[in-house]
């Protein structure tokens, strides 16, 4: 048998290796003390030592990484390079390298660059000096795109989910280009230019219709999903910016301006056959349109502190919803951890593989805002279970989720389904011409011909197209100095209800303003013909005799198509993890201006927002009103609140200034103020409300004083508001001179407490130069106040009035 282990274990052979490499450590030491030398000896003994030692690591490590790339190269490369920098075939296995496209690219460069500049100087040169006659001697004085060319870091062709006559790539583009591009205006003796551009993303290439013949490619399809990142360094950029009509840009309105023209829905078609026609492809009709349920939010992240962080206070959330280049901001709950939004926003999809819906929520703060979570999420998952209805789990944050409803409606070519749909959103029987849509119109403007002169005789017109359906208009660009004007344009419209609704057509000229013809068109005839498609010449009314207009028009329902499913299936939305570090994605949501957008905004954004009642109750689902909502401030959408205009054109001086998108539905949402506003909106249809307004008018005196250098405001009163409570309404009126939305930029009156016919009698002033004010808008907002703690607060309604009239400087007083 072993013997017992002894209880006490000493490793000798190990203790004197120990001693004996002390000794020689300290030996040394000792030595140089006994002769008297100096300390340095030992400082230059050690520095050799470590030296020793660093270069036959670095050997070692050399040696390793060596050995480590034969065995496995790509793992070697994730190793030494960031996964930021790492092109996209890396990360991606359905992404293959490129490099034979780059090497083609590369010898095409010096053809491209000539491309290039012919593009400036024949197409963007004379646009510019049309739009403004401040710039009517704009040059290029030197183009040069550079060197370097274009890099294609990863190529993604789709197999799946894609039509049989078309070819579908995302190639994931790089530039950064040391360009030299030099502009000129001779009339202000301005010079300005640009060094050097960078520009990142993933641009979609469209090859259809496939054909028999050579090439066997019809045509070509180019944009990008999402807004690239894009980088330009300017030269003399604070010159250019002091010209006259050009001094309401900045520098990253123009890169929004650039970066929007390049994502979906616009595109660049190029047909490579003559049999195929530019029109169809510039009539490109979506693959579904998303409606978005925003409804509420569970256990965000309390950012507001007080006591310098001490004192853990809540938030207040709101939500940024973006799909393409359209965006919707919700509006901001306060001091809540669990908001409920209760809002809908209906977004159009026109490319849905590789297509995602980004949701961001932030913490409105007076300064910045704080980020409190993301959600993307891939539309192909939406698209193949029609409806979700989950909560998500937020991402890049510690906790928090997202209550959202998914629908996909799918756009159907006949009115079979239409009554069914009109029931199903409740537009069969109230009168409104807003809410949630049935169906989309989609209209591609072609032409005009023989367009009168306007108020002079043998002068060509500027003619530009006003269209509108419902409370909902749009406008078409200008085409200057011509009777036979060609606009190739194309335009949606989310339409309630069809059988009641028209569509309304102006052609004006922009110089005298003036009307060149008019004509209406009931949808309901669309619904009567073939495929619900009307492609035609049709003659103007209040216009020359033989003045026509070209148009196709097309007719979709908004079929919600909910799949068959077994009791026990269960699934979940496929979450995207963002590619994104947080900065660069909160880059490209947030305004670059810092701004506090108070929760009755009301700015256009890319798409037509609806928002759903907040409240819950069998009651307030009963009164719900029409979400009416135009701001165009020829008609009644003067004292209207909220909803505006599908796929509305930014206009500069508002870019970079993203608002929330509210509905009368979630600002008005007491059921009695529901309840009386759905009988204004009947009076309205009768005829038979007071001056046509539904929410009442506001009488204002508004005029610029040039001695003062002030815009004077005075707020007379208002009639026939809406009562938002049996007592009546607390109202006051709230005022901004847009762009500015600071706190010090607004405006208040008292507050009338129990009338709906107050009376203000106040003045104020905005201090502001008579040419700056004319590109400045008025927000003026009637709102409830309600006593403390009260609920009884919101918007009673609200009216932008562009202040861009030549009589301002004499004044007007106007209901």
């Amino acid at each position: 048998p072993e013997p017992p282990p002894s209880l006490l274990s000493v490793d000798v052979t190990g203790l004197v290796s120990q001693f004996a490499r002390s000794f020689v450590l300290i030996f040394p030491v000792y030595v140089l003390g006994y002769l008297g030398l100096s300390f340095s000896w030992v400082l230059i003994a050690l520095c050799g030592l470590f030296w020793i030692r660093r270069h036959r690591g670095g050997k070692t490590s050399r040696l390793g990484r060596a050995l480590a790339f034969l065995e496995d190269e790509e793992e070697a490369v994730r190793l030494s390079v960031s996964s930021a920098d790492l092109p996209a075939w890396v990360h991606f296995p359905d992404t293959e390298r490129a490099e034979w496209l780059n090497k083609t690219v590369k010898q095409m460069w010096p053809f491209i660059c000539q491309f290039i500049e012919k593009l400036f100087r024949e197409t963007i040169e004379p646009a510019v000096r049309g739009v403004n006659n401040h710039l009517s001697t704009f040059s290029f004085t030197k183009i040069d795109i550079g060197h370097q060319p274009l890099r294609i870091n990863g190529v993604k062709v789709y197999t799946e989910n894609v039509d049989k006559r078309q070819i579908i790539l995302d190639l994931q583009i790089s530039f950064v280009g040391n360009c030299e591009i030099d502009l000129e205006i001779k009339r202000y003796f301005c010079r300005a230019g640009v060094k050097s551009i960078q520009i990142h993303g993933t641009m979609r290439v469209i090859l259809e219709p496939l054909i028999g013949d050579m090439p066997l490619i019809g045509a070509l399809s180019l944009f990008f999903l999402r807004k690239p990142l894009l980088e330009i360094n300017w030269t003399g950029l604070t010159n250019l910016l002091d010209v006259p009509g050009l001094n309401g840009l900045s520098d990253t309105i123009i890169l929004d301006i650039i970066s929007n023209y390049l994502v979906l829905p616009n595109r660049i078609t190029v047909p490579l056959v003559s049999e195929v026609q530019i029109a169809q492809l510039r009539f490109p009709i979506p693959k579904g349109v998303l409606r978005i349920h925003f409804i509420e939010a569970q256990d965000l992240e309390g950012k507001d502190t007080y006591l310098k962080g001490i004192v853990k206070g809540k938030s207040d959330p709101y939500g940024i919803i973006r799909v393409g280049n359209q965006i919707f901001q919700s509006k901001v709950i306060k001091e809540n951890l669990n908001p409920k939004w209760n809002e809908v926003y209906e977004a159009l999809v026109y490319e849905h593989p590789g297509q995602e819906l980004e949701i961001e929520l932030f913490d409105e703060d007076p300064d910045k805002d704080d980020f409190l979570g993301s959600l993307m999420i891939d539309l192909i998952e939406v698209e193949k279970e029609r409806l979700l209805d989950e909560w998500f789990t937020l991402d890049e944050v510690s906790k928090g989720k997202l209550h959202l409803k998914l629908e996909w409606l799918t756009l159907m070519p006949t009115a079979e389904n239409l009554d069914k749909v009109l029931t199903s959103i409740r537009a069969d029987k109230d009168q409104a011409n807003d809410g949630l849509s049935s169906a989309l119109l989609i209209l591609y403007l072609d032409s005009a011909r023989n367009l009168p002169s306007g108020k002079k005789i043998n002068s060509n017109p500027n003619p530009l197209v006003l269209l509108s359906v419902g409370h909902k208009a749009q406008e078409s660009k200008i085409r200057y100095k011509t009777n036979e004007p060609v606009w190739e344009e194309n335009f949606t419209f989310f339409v309630h209800n069809p059988k009641r609704q028209d569509l309304e057509v102006e052609v004006r000229d922009e110089q005298h303003q003036c009307s060149l013809g008019n004509f209406k068109l009931p949808l309901s005839q669309l619904l009567e013909s073939e495929d619900l498609t009307m492609h035609q010449r049709f003659h103007l009314s209040n216009s020359g005799p033989n003045s026509t207009i070209n148009m196709k028009i097309a007719l979709r329902v908004l079929s919600l198509e909910k799949q068959a499913r077994s009791p026990d299936h269960q699934h979940s939305a496929q979450v995207k993890r963002p590619s994104l570090s947080k900065d660069a994605r909160k880059s490209s949501f947030k305004p670059q201006v810092p701004v506090s957008p108070p929760p009755d905004s009301n700015k256009p954004v890319p798409a037509s927002p609806v928002t759903d009642s907040d409240k819950k109750t069998d009651t307030a689902e009963k009164s719900q009103p029409p979400n009416a909502s135009p701001q165009w401030p020829t008609d009644l959408s003067r004292s209207s609140s909220s909803l505006h205009a599908s796929n509305f054109s930014y206009s500069p001086s508002h870019l970079s200034v993203k608002e929330p998108t509210p509905s009368i539905a979630s600002d008005i949402s007491l059921p009695i103020a529901t309840q009386e506003l759905r009988q204004r909106l009947r009076q309205l249809e009768n005829g038979t409300t007071l001056g046509q307004s539904p929410l009442g008018q506001i009488q204002l005196t508004i005029r610029h004083s040039s001695q003062r250098n002030k815009l004077i405001v005075v707020v007379h009163s208002c009639r026939n508001l809406i009562a938002f409570s049996e007592e009546g309404s607390d109202p006051y009126v709230r005022m901004y001179l847009l762009p500015d939305k600071r706190r010090s930029g607004r405006r208040k009156t008292h507050v009338s407490k129990k009338t709906l016919n107050p009376v203000f009698d106040q003045i104020f002033d905005f201090s502001v130069s008579l040419p700056e004010v004319q590109r400045r808008t008025l927000d003026v907002a009637v709102k409830n106040s309600g006593g403390f703690l009260s609920k009884d607060k919101g918007l009673l309604g609200k009216l932008l009035i562009p202040l861009a009239s030549e009589e301002l400087a004499k004044g007007w007083t106007q209901w």
